[in-house]
């Protein structure tokens, strides 16, 4: 007798295969196979969106026990999965903001000048990679300006 793979395991008694999400027998047409189990096409979602995940690609992402589509992975954790101010790991679930590439706790998006904290609407403007309120962006740049007018007279 040979040694079962991993997904034999998720087969029944019988030998149909059992959907990863909801534990029943698959007997539709088609089903999906990802990460070592077999699923119903309406059993993969997104753990946040819930999004069918063969319908927007076959590519998921998993992290912290979560299923979820290349959009939310995203938007949680970003390209590293970390603060773009503190570097602390941003947990799953938590709301965070995004800047381009850049993702960020609540609580660290804020001026980098002068601490500001911004409202839903607010204007900021990001420069070179620092969160700037419209206030400080523009004394930068006034003062950047008279810098250069000043060795040009």
């Amino acid at each position: 007798m040979s040694n079962p793979t991993k997904c034999d395991v998720y087969k029944d008694s019988s030998g149909k295969r059992v959907c990863g999400g909801c534990g029943m027998t698959i007997s539709d047409r088609f089903l999906l196979k990802a990460l070592d189990r077999y699923w119903h096409e309406d059993c993969l979602k997104c753990s946040c969106c819930e999004c069918r995940l063969g319908e927007v690609g076959s590519t998921l992402y998993t992290k912290a026990d979560l299923i979820l589509c290349k959009r939310d992975y995203l938007r949680l954790f970003g390209n590293r999965g970390f603060c773009s101010v503190c570097c602390k790991a941003i947990p799953a679930f938590e709301m965070v903001m995004r800047a381009r590439d850049n993702v960020y706790h609540l609580e660290c998006f804020s001026c980098q000048r002068c601490n500001q904290r911004f409202c839903v609407g607010d204007k900021f403007y990001l420069l070179n990679n620092r969160i700037l309120c419209v206030d400080d962006y523009e004394e930068m740049m006034t003062y950047k300006h008279a810098e250069q007018n000043r060795y040009i007279m």
